[in-house]
């Protein structure tokens, strides 16, 4: 198993996936009810930002376990160069 199966932030990652879901079927809805143009952007706002976080929990996940078994395994520039590249990943 892999350390993403076992990590108990998994169900809140779940769960923050499954609210983009939501905010995405409800921006196909608006279009197909042909909703106002800012009713749309205020929604596509609400993705970006559930995605961002996202990005962000499973970014700390990343240093928290890979990160810092790089540093425990004595390879802080392997750390460091991994750490920079899921940054520009992120970003």
């Amino acid at each position: 198993m892999s350390h993403l199966t076992e990590d108990p932030s998994r169900e809140d990652i779940a769960k923050r996936l499954a609210r983009v879901a939501g905010h995405a079927n409800s921006l196909k809805r608006l279009w197909e009810e042909g909703r106002e143009c800012d009713d749309m952007l205020t929604q596509i706002a609400a993705v970006r930002a559930a995605l961002d976080q996202v990005g962000k929990a499973i970014l700390e996940q990343h240093i928290t376990h890979c990160v810092n078994q790089a540093v425990k395994h004595g390879e802080p520039d392997e750390a460091i160069r991994d750490l920079k590249e899921a940054l520009d990943r992120f970003v």
